[in-house]
């Protein structure tokens, strides 16, 4: 039998087919077989916003914050908390005596303030620092020697910000401050120290940022939807 041209055409179709068939099947048996990986380069890795990873200091003291007892007799107020700054956004003096005048801050201040919980001394829940890692405390943070000023002055502070500012009823409300020096959100909204006003029922839920925005620094125009 003679085997014409155009099916030696096909024959040779179907050799390269089948070939190629076998290597595609042995090369798909050994990809499955390798172990899956992430190549490096696409997720390369970024130094996180100090603002952003200061959020999550202290969370481990998130539970104990909220089992802690009400301390009824000492509770501080959001006019007491900013009673005790220049203007809003000042650091606040400290209100008690000074155990040792030559002490700059550290260990001194931090054995109370870094992570709160009851002081006997002061019969008192001791409010806890955002920033711990600024250890020499004084260079902010000064006692009262005297209610008297220097000189008359006419300097206005800062306004306190609104509180409860939300986009509609039952949202979440937007933070009101900025955050430098302020990014750990439990320091002053959660525990005993914490003002009871601005307080929060769930400090075990750390990761405020999720639910809670920066107020933009410029107005948006929006409508409030009805009730």
């Amino acid at each position: 039998m003679t085997i014409k041209p155009k099916q030696h055409i096909l024959i040779f179709y179907i050799v390269v087919l089948m070939a190629s068939a076998i290597v595609v099947l042995n090369f798909s048996m050994l990809v499955e077989q390798e172990e899956a990986h992430v190549e490096e380069e696409l997720f390369p890795y970024v130094e996180p916003l100090p603002f952003e990873s200061g959020v999550f200091e202290r969370a481990e003291f998130a539970l104990a914050y909220r089992n802690m007892p009400d301390d009824e007799n000492h509770n501080r107020s959001l006019e007491g908390y900013y009673k005790r700054r220049a203007f809003s956004g000042a650091p606040p003096v400290i209100p008690h005596a000074i155990l040792n005048e030559s002490a700059f801050g550290g260990k001194a201040c931090l054995q109370c303030h870094q992570n709160g919980g009851y002081v006997e001394q002061f019969k008192a829940f001791a409010p806890v620092t955002p920033h711990p890692e600024l250890i020499n405390c004084r260079q902010c943070h000064v006692p009262v020697n005297t209610n008297a000023l220097f000189k008359a002055t006419a300097f206005e502070g800062l306004k306190a910000p609104a509180i409860g500012n939300r986009a509609m009823e039952g949202s979440p409300p937007v933070i009101p401050h900025t955050l430098q020096l302020r990014e750990n959100c439990l320091a002053c909204h959660a525990g005993p120290a914490a003002p009871k006003t601005i307080r929060v029922t769930h400090p075990e839920r750390v990761n405020c940022r999720s639910c809670h925005a920066l107020k933009p620094l410029t107005p948006i125009e929006w409508e409030r939807p009805a009730k």
